[in-house]
């Protein structure tokens, strides 16, 4: 049998997947196993299809105004704001 080993993993990543396998009474290799084996028995269609889902949720910026002017306007609704950010007294 194969072995696998992964490093550099960030704590609070391998926490909870600590916390996943506990939920259902697996050592973390047990869990990595059972999490691989799901991803890799969907279809791959399936996975453009999540993504394809993500972006129609997000949409796409729409807008006539040239890209300088769009970020002038943020600019200055950013400055022009009143009593934002005041020093108190």
């Amino acid at each position: 049998m194969a072995t696998l080993q992964v490093r550099s993993m960030d704590d609070q990543l391998y926490r909870a997947l600590g916390a996943r396998a506990a939920m259902d009474n697996r050592s973390i290799s047990q869990e990595v196993i059972a999490i691989i084996k799901d991803y890799l028995s969907r279809p791959a269609s399936q996975h453009q299809t999540t993504t394809e889902q993500f972006l129609q949720l997000c949409g796409s910026w729409q807008d006539d105004r040239a890209e300088d002017e769009i970020a002038a306007d943020i600019r200055d609704a950013r400055t022009s704001s009143p009593g934002r950010f005041r020093e108190p007294f």
